[in-house]
């Protein structure tokens, strides 16, 4: 599939909000289409957003004012996809191929705020990617109170997970990271149905004192963030920009499929590998970049494919030795190696 030179100047596709320029835009982004009528949803209120992320966006992709690497058309199209329709996008692909960069593309790009990131294991559950509640904290805390004292506050022992946290009500979408999904239990996709579908949840505890305390100010997922959930219920009013990876280690029921976009990300090619070097390291003078990313490819292909951070961890490397001026070929090629060895057991 070819590559454009630059698709934000391309002018022959209106539709589109994300241009995957891979930097921030000249203009912040103010409002979005309308979304079809099955997928506008309840929320009210107006949640803020923070305004950094402390670096993490530049730790993942590179700096703001370098392009991490050019996208296929089809990758774009398939994002704005997902936008419009208020559909999650199933990403799968190597291990290496950008799966979770692009979470931080479309938020860096669109001036949505942090990324919300939910790592899964075989160990995580919907409640877990929801909220969390300290039972335990709060009764603690009960007990240091004296008599006539008011009981803490039920809020602050509520802290809303990234899934919960993107699903309050913003003026604009979070971008929400649900990262190698095909880690998680049998039953984690399908629990997710429901949340998907209609963009809200409800938080028992705060359900059972509704009543009485009906407007609760939780924590979020962001730091220091906090947020009014009214009546124990947390519902979206523009349904957040979610991306799930996957690395195609299982299948998923039909159910959640047929919620979802899918993009296949291809392995990354030369140039693509040239720009994510450049964003992370800016000038390497003293390094012959397009004849280590050759090498990386050619040992890619050997090898039953490579992670691009393996890449980048030789770029490190070869600048660290070349800077202290002790290199030395025979042991550069053993580093190389050890750095790029195999992803596959079967490999080697």
């Amino acid at each position: 599939m070819a590559i454009d030179d630059d698709p934000l100047d391309s002018n022959d596709g209106d539709w589109r909000i994300y241009r995957g320029t891979g930097r921030a835009g000249e203009t912040p982004l103010r409002s979005l289409p309308e979304p079809p009528p099955w997928r506008r949803f309840r929320g009210t209120g107006s949640v803020a957003v923070p305004a950094e992320d402390d670096g993490e966006t530049a730790r993942r992709i590179g700096g703001a004012d370098q392009r991490p690497r050019t996208p296929h058309r089809h990758e774009v199209e398939m994002v704005n996809a997902a936008i419009h329709l208020r559909r999650p996008l199933l990403v799968t692909g190597r291990p290496g191929t950008g799966k979770s960069s692009l979470a931080y593309l479309i938020a860096r790009e669109l001036g949505l705020g942090p990324v919300l990131r939910w790592p899964v294991t075989s160990r995580t559950e919907l409640t877990g990617g929801l909220y969390h509640y300290d039972a335990i904290a709060r009764v603690q805390e009960a007990g240091t109170r004296r008599d006539g004292e008011d009981p803490p506050d039920i809020g602050d022992f509520i802290r809303l997970g990234p899934l919960g946290t993107a699903l309050l009500p913003y003026e604009l979408p979070r971008v929400l990271l649900i990262d190698e999904l095909d880690k998680s239990d049998i039953d984690l996709p399908n629990d997710l149905l429901n949340v998907v579908e209609e963009g809200e949840y409800e938080i028992p505890e705060l359900v059972r004192v509704a009543k009485r305390q009906p407007n609760v100010t939780v924590l979020t997922h962001d730091e220091a963030g906090g947020a009014e959930v009214r009546r124990g219920v947390v519902r979206c009013r523009a349904f957040p920009i979610v991306i799930i990876t996957t690395n195609g280690e299982r299948e998923f029921p039909p159910a959640f499929l047929r919620r979802c976009l899918k993009l296949d990300l291809e392995p990354p090619t030369s140039d693509q590998l040239a720009s994510m070097v450049a964003a992370q390291f800016g000038d390497t003078d003293r390094v012959d970049i397009a004849h280590l990313v050759r090498e990386f490819l050619q040992r890619s292909d050997e090898v039953g494919g490579l992670a691009a951070d393996q890449l980048l961890n030789s770029v490190h490397l070869a600048v660290q030795m070349a800077t202290s001026g002790t290199a030395d070929e025979d042991e550069w090629q053993g580093l190389l190696q050890a750095v790029w060895h195999s992803l596959s057991a079967e490999s080697e």
